[in-house]
């Protein structure tokens, strides 16, 4: 049987293990705790995932290592880099392929949507980190000493507390009637992705021949605003729409000296007072994938906070 090593148990990692475990792949779920989806096919392991001899020790042999791994925002600089060499050398060692997840930090501000074969000219710290994982990968891969492929998705919409539009701070209050006050403009479109659908993209190009040393963008349903994300929860759910504010950037600003992770948030402020927008035609012409309908991740949405209440 087929050993898969996926780091990360987050949305995307758990939604990876669930798939390949649904392939009847042996798959080994490696965390810093121990934690992660259960069921028949699914190990978990407990090891640092910045250590080489860590991941061979919980999976000595595997066609593919996923990264699903998801460092604290603000120690992106610190975390991501042991992280991410751990992993090229377990690929380099093992023979696996590295599928990594990744997001659109990497661009930096661009005029258009973005496409994958746009520069990675990002200037702030966390895209070039970003940026940088994937040119090292892609650097090993063109020398021949690893397959390597990363694919890349939008801002998450899913009942997740690193979402800015589906997380426990805004979807109770909108099915409560109440306000919400967002971060950013909340009239400018903006690509949201599916952790379900970067997890099924994972798992293709980890086993595609034709993906490996190119970087994919996740089919993705067409741009929505914030406002319009939020209004589209509320018809989902069946409640009137309720106001849909932008924090005020003092607002903003106070926050962020008591959360590291709006403080950090400021890099990456172009992606939401500009249409942000990603072009997925490469990934759905390359294998014949479509997003998960709209309807559909809505309904997911709302459905997992009317069973928390």
């Amino acid at each position: 049987m087929n050993v898969h090593l996926v780091v990360g148990a987050g949305s995307v990692g758990s939604a990876v293990a669930r798939q390949l475990a649904g392939q009847e792949s042996e798959v080994v779920v490696v965390t810093r705790s121990g934690s992660g989806p259960g069921g028949p096919g699914i190990k978990r392991v407990a090891a640092d995932a910045s250590s080489v001899d860590a991941l061979t020790e919980a999976a000595p042999e595997a066609v593919a290592i996923y990264n699903c791994a998801n460092p604290a925002y603000h120690r992106w600089a610190q975390d991501w880099p042991p992280m991410a060499s751990a992993f090229l050398a377990y690929a380099e060692r093992t023979g696996a392929v590295l599928t990594t997840c990744s997001n659109l930090y990497g661009y930096g501000p661009v005029n258009g949507p973005m496409t994958e074969s746009q520069p990675l000219a990002a200037s702030g710290t966390k895209g070039q980190v970003r940026a940088q994982m994937w040119l090292d990968a892609k650097e090993a891969h063109d020398a021949g000493r690893i397959r390597a492929t990363e694919v890349r998705g939008s801002d998450y919409v899913a009942p997740s507390e690193q979402t800015r539009v589906s997380s426990g701070r805004v979807v109770p209050r909108l099915l409560h009637g109440k306000s919400v006050s967002l971060l950013g403009p909340v009239d400018q479109p903006h690509t949201w992705t599916s952790p379900t659908d970067v997890a099924r993209l994972m798992v293709i190009t980890a086993q595609a021949p034709q993906a490996w040393g190119s970087a994919w963008h996740v089919p993705s349903n067409p741009p929505r605003t914030q406002q319009q994300v939020l209004d589209d929860l509320a018809d989902t759910a069946g409640v009137p729409h309720v106001k849909v504010s932008s924090l005020p950037r003092p607002i903003v600003g106070v926050l962020g000296i008591f959360n590291p992770a709006i403080r950090e948030m400021a890099e990456t402020s172009h992606q939401w007072d500009r249409p942000f927008i990603m072009d997925d035609s490469a990934a759905r012409q390359a294998f014949g994938i479509e997003p998960t309908p709209w309807a559909d991740i809505l309904a997911g949405v709302v459905a997992h906070y009317r069973q928390a209440v």
